[in-house]
């Protein structure tokens, strides 16, 4: 079978370094992988791991000079696969190189991929190739709108809109998007309208995440501009921060998929559980209750929202280092890609297990295995009382949001059936449990 060998670098205090040799063994997809680091990486004391499942640098002795594989027989690195172009970074890459959907090798789309992808990571054909920057200005946003549909609609991009991407974005998702930089230089991810939308999108995860961070969890900065008539949602990237010297450094970043250490049709029998205990097993020991009770929380507001888009690879975590004043190792990332999915349905499902009766999106099912996030009920119950309060005044809050945007009713209505009540997802007992509790103090 053919192999390749790619280059891996890491983004540490000085820049760019280079971190490690991969060779990828290929026929249409992936099906091994190994992965050696670099001597003067390993020495380095800014050094983080590429994948802390898989390439971990708790011994670096033993990792030196070592060839290493993924763990559980996976074919890919869940760190590297994570730096990889999502579906609709693929598509990206296929329109500039004018080659027929899924014609690229895997090798060619973590090329494709760019400097500016999602965390710290890099891929490289060779040591001395240089870095890709993606990231276009903001003003570049109705030609990047204009380009985006003519993907989405199969049509070839002309030359003058073939850069307008620069390389093909790595957050997760296959909806159209793209990495702008603001006029102070900051760095936002583009989120467009896509082609069968029947409702704003855009408006929609906004006031989302915005009602999301009332009821207490941790969120981007998130804001919607009209381009031509339609609406685009910008999220401040998360995996870049301004340190103390007012420079941009970026966090590395890696997915819910990648610390559970699994494969993406295999994700689908994991649950909210299994991400507890990689928060236990990999997460900073003073950050496990607080990212424990946060992801608790995001299970039950996903529940009250019907969001079932919920799947490993829409959570993610960051690695943050002394140096930029925060606790050193992983913890949660801000919340994303979370939005209301309207439903007639009264018994509804996440994508991930919730408790004892697996995938059903009740609170009940999620008080069922409430031990696995935190210790006592009293607090898994204070959290659920605290979400309900700001989630039961949703309408108020969206339409004080939207500032009398004129097609918010529309977007209300449509949002509607996708917004739970207390009634619908919690039995009467639980319901008097929830209603009588006092909310969590911090």
């Amino acid at each position: 079978m053919p192999q390749r060998t790619l280059y891996v670098f890491g983004h540490l205090t000085e820049g760019w370094a280079p971190a490690g040799r991969l060779s990828l063994t290929q026929e249409r997809e992936v099906v091994a992988s190994s992965f050696a680091y670099g001597t003067r990486y390993i020495d380095r004391s800014d050094a983080f791991e590429i994948d802390p499942i898989s390439l971990s640098l708790a011994d670096k002795g033993r990792v030196r000079g070592t060839e290493m594989f993924p763990v559980n027989q996976l074919a890919q690195f869940g760190g590297i696969r994570d730096a990889a172009p999502d579906a609709w970074g693929r598509r990206v890459i296929e329109a500039q190189r004018r080659v027929p959907a899924n014609s690229l090798s895997e090798a060619d789309y973590l090329l494709g991929a760019g400097s500016d992808r999602v965390g710290a990571l890099d891929v490289r054909e060779s040591l001395d190739s240089p870095m890709h920057t993606g990231a276009a200005p903001i003003r570049s946003l109705p030609y990047m709108l204009e380009a985006a549909e003519r993907i989405e609609q199969g049509l070839p991009i002309p030359a003058t809109l073939a850069d307008v991407f620069g390389a093909g974005p790595s957050a997760g998702g296959a909806r159209p998007k793209a990495s702008v930089r603001d006029e102070s230089g900051v760095l936002w991810l583009a989120k467009f309208a896509a082609v069968g939308d029947t409702l704003d999108m855009a408006r929609a995860e906004s006031f989302t995440l915005q009602l999301a961070g009332r009821c207490g969890l941790t969120v981007p900065d998130v804001k919607v501009i009209d381009i031509g008539g339609k609406s685009v949602l910008l999220v401040r990237r998360f995996d870049r921060v301004t340190s103390a010297l007012e420079r941009e450094e970026r966090l590395p970043f890696v997915s819910g998929l990648t610390l559970v250490a699994c494969d993406e049709f295999e994700s689908r029998t994991k649950g909210y559980g299994h991400l507890a205990q990689a928060i236990r097993d990999q997460v900073h020991p003073s950050q496990i209750r607080a990212n424990c009770e946060e992801l608790f929380g995001r299970m039950v507001f996903n529940i009250f929202v019907s969001n079932d888009d919920d799947h490993l690879r829409n959570h993610g975590f960051l690695r943050h280092t002394a140096t930029l004043g925060q606790h050193p190792g992983w913890s949660l990332s801000p919340l994303y890609d979370v939005v209301p999915r309207p439903s007639m349905a009264f018994e509804r499902q996440l994508h991930l297990q919730v408790g004892q009766q697996g995938k059903l999106a009740t609170l009940d099912n999620a008080m069922s295995a409430y031990s696995a996030f935190v210790p006592q009920r009293t607090t898994a119950i204070a959290i659920i009382r605290r979400i309900w309060g700001e989630l039961r005044q949703w309408r108020t809050t969206f339409e004080e949001l939207a500032a009398g945007h004129p097609g918010m009713g529309r977007l209300l209505d449509q949002l509607a059936p996708a917004m739970r009540s207390l009634d619908d997802i919690a039995s009467p007992a639980l319901q008097a449990e929830i209603r009588k509790t006092k909310t969590l103090k911090d």
